[in-house]
């Protein structure tokens, strides 16, 4: 028996693609025919690469051929998937639109004063005159609204090109948007990882920031969802570690930098801030007491080649500040509140020097357990 392969095509011709569409030969799915006597061979191309629906293609081939050409024919079926890219399984763009530099702050544990650090440094930036933005994005533990004295204050919103936007908090030139704003203050928020970077997308990219210069992050302490969450969303810009001068500290800084400088997440580190470097009574203004120990950051520093920010001393008006809602960076011309503009001074610095070198990229998550840059 001769088998033609006009034969061959009008049998495929007779059954429909699995989940609707047209059939084999009108979707041009048939990419070669090679007929051998009673032998078929056939190369389909299909889109669709799960077992169940190239199972089912296979079958339909063999049923047509069969049916319509010859029953005894010996038909060899070849799938070639071609799959359209899946999306990547990133959280929105590229950038926040009007957001020159974002900087993370992060701390390799609790405890070492990384939201007073980060309140500071933006109201001192603010004060320079640079227009900033805060998000913060510790979710289990907002501080910020304590800390800038807007405990009470609920963000309004508006539309901005047919999409609701959230307009954030300001408070001492600083535009402010916490997870504690819409959550009850003596309420925990007890939220899955999932839940949290969500939490943390719609602060990024569901309000209204305007034009920042400075888009400051405060994350949780330790390494975890949240900032593969944000590395993930956009590009951040640069990071900047803060620790105390003890050694337990210091080793969970060590393991925060080597986060940010995986190959797979490349964010660079513009420094370290060291907090609660010494402290020095009132009554005794020219004595330094190293209660944590003395130059731990900044030898992590030099050992890491990265600059050491500033040196924050323990100083119990910093406390009592962030307690009453206003940053310890307004006090006036004293030790403290100096120490706070040399630190926005030196990340500016850095900053600058950062901006010479290649933009960061947002980081593709591509596996449960590796990162890989888009």
């Amino acid at each position: 028996m001769k088998i033609t392969k006009e034969q061959v095509l009008e049998a495929l011709s007779t059954f429909t693609l699995p989940g609707g569409g047209g059939n084999l030969v009108s979707t041009d799915s048939v990419r070669n025919i090679q007929i051998f006597g009673t032998e078929i061979v056939l190369d389909v191309e299909i889109n669709n690469p799960t077992l169940q629906y190239k199972k089912k293609v296979e079958v339909d081939c063999l049923k047509a051929i069969h049916d319509h050409v010859y029953e005894k024919a010996d038909i060899k079926v070849n799938l070639i998937i071609n799959a359209p890219e899946k999306p990547s399984n990133v959280i929105r763009g590229n950038e926040i639109p009007g957001v020159k530099n974002i900087i993370a702050v992060a701390s390799g544990k609790g405890g070492v004063g990384k939201s007073t650090i980060t309140a500071n440094l933006a109201v001192a930036l603010a004060d320079k005159g640079y227009k900033v933005g805060l998000v913060d994005a510790d979710i289990y533990g907002p501080s910020m609204p304590l800390m800038f004295d807007v405990v009470n204050a609920k963000p309004s919103g508006r539309e901005v090109d047919g999409k609701r936007k959230i307009l954030p908090v300001q408070s001492y030139g600083v535009k402010l948007l916490s997870i504690g704003f819409f959550a009850n203050t003596d309420q925990a928020v007890v939220w899955r990882g999932a839940m949290a970077s969500k939490a943390l997308n719609q602060m990024l990219w569901d309000t209204d920031w305007g034009q920042l210069d400075f888009l400051l992050v405060d994350l949780p302490p330790g390494t975890g969802d949240i900032h593969l969450s944000l590395v993930q969303a956009i590009p951040v810009t640069a990071s900047i570690m803060v620790s105390t001068p003890q050694a337990i500290a210091l080793a969970d800084a060590k393991k925060g930098v080597a986060m940010f400088q995986m190959e797979s997440i490349n964010v660079p580190v513009l420094g370290i801030v060291e907090n609660m470097s010494y402290f020095t009574p009132e009554d005794l203004p020219n004595n330094k007491y190293y209660i944590f120990g003395k130059d731990g950051a900044k030898e992590l520093a030099k050992k890491l080649k990265l600059p050491l920010l500033a040196e924050i001393p323990l100083v119990q008006s910093v406390r009592e500040a962030g307690d009453v809602g206003r940053p310890a960076v307004l006090q006036g011309a004293t030790d403290i509140a100096n120490s706070f503009v040399q630190l926005a001074e030196n990340v500016v610095l850095e900053m600058n020097e950062r901006n010479k070198l290649e933009p960061t990229k947002r980081v593709e998550i591509t596996t449960m357990s590796g990162c890989s840059t888009k």
